[in-house]
């Protein structure tokens, strides 16, 4: 789209627009309407979808509507797939943050999957103050909420999108006032969980998890395509079960590939944060609540600097 399809000239609120983009006749729009009550809601988007819909190219509109607010930064982990590790990745990306000095919080979206009470040691009920959910303390430094903290384990979730949106708007809405970011591990793919997420809390950008493995990285790209097209900024890509060096003889192996999702950074034009190897050690501590990040040795060292990477994008990005 050369020309924006809204402006002041059409569109009084233009300034509210954040990111508008024109494919096959759709236009995607992202909106701050941060200040404006229900009722100015709709009427905002009532004018938008009128105006933009007088414009010849567009004959269908989408709008993604979000508000701007204090509180922590949030950062989401996402994956286009599962099965690369995001969950583990995220636990231990949160727990080296922590380690850097930030206050940290972890919001476990992955509403199907929710895994974080085991990787961080902490299945204990919150509680509710207020209707607000109290995020439970870890012993790592990093506050959690999850669906795995409300629901009895092994309990089949068997929700439709409206249900897990709601779900992840009472983790989101949790009291996070203390924290300075919390971290959002999210379900694998590009749904309704995390549509949900960009409309109504706007992560101030989003990290990307994947296997050297070419079907992963095509599905890591279609969760990179779905962040830039909601403006929300990317700091980078993880590539994870990155070789792996036998116990016993020292050998070093790639059952997924090499440099794939380096490759594959490097070809989205995104950075790329760093490398972490196919490792049962790494498994069997997160199995057993204790995250490697939180503790000595090369994996502690690889999240650490994966860490200070997203950090140091972040920053940057917030200018």
């Amino acid at each position: 789209m050369a020309e924006p399809i809204l402006t002041s000239a059409n569109f009084p609120q233009a300034e509210r627009l954040r990111s508008q983009r024109l494919a096959g006749g759709v236009l995607t729009v992202v909106a701050d309407v941060g200040g404006l009550n229900e009722a100015g809601r709709a009427a905002f988007e009532r004018d938008l979808r009128s105006a933009a819909l007088a414009h010849p190219e567009v004959r269908d509109v989408r709008v993604a509507m979000t508000a701007a607010k204090s509180g922590p930064l949030l950062v989401a982990v996402g994956s286009g797939k599962g099965g690369v590790g995001k969950s583990t990745v995220a636990a231990n990306l949160a727990v080296a943050l922590a380690r850097s000095g930030l206050k940290v919080g972890m919001i476990d979206a992955d509403i199907y999957g929710p895994s974080q009470p085991t990787l961080l040691g902490a299945p204990r009920r919150p509680e509710a103050i207020d209707k607000v959910l109290q995020p439970v303390a870890t012993p790592f430094g990093v506050s959690l909420l999850s669906l795995g903290q409300l629901v009895p384990a092994g309990q089949a979730l068997a929700w439709r999108g409206p249900m897990a949106s709601g779900a992840l708007t009472q983790l989101t809405e949790g009291n996070w006032a203390d924290r300075d970011l919390v971290v959002v591990d999210l379900p694998p793919g590009t749904g309704d969980v995390q549509l949900s997420l960009i409309q109504k809390s706007r992560p101030a950008g989003a990290v990307i998890v994947s296997t050297p493995q070419d079907l992963s990285l095509i599905d890591a790209e279609r969760a990179v395509d779905l962040f830039r097209r909601t403006d929300v900024p990317i700091l980078g890509l993880i590539e994870n079960m990155s070789g792996y060096q036998c116990p016993s003889c020292g050998t070093v192996s790639d059952p997924f590939g090499q440099g794939g999702a380096e490759a594959g950074a490097a070809r989205m034009h995104i950075p790329f944060l760093g490398r972490l190897p196919l490792s049962a050690s790494l498994r069997e501590a997160s199995d057993a609540g204790s995250p490697p990040a939180a503790g000595d040795g090369p994996a502690a060292e690889a999240f650490a600097a994966i860490a200070a990477a997203a950090r140091a994008q972040l920053e940057k990005i917030r200018g």
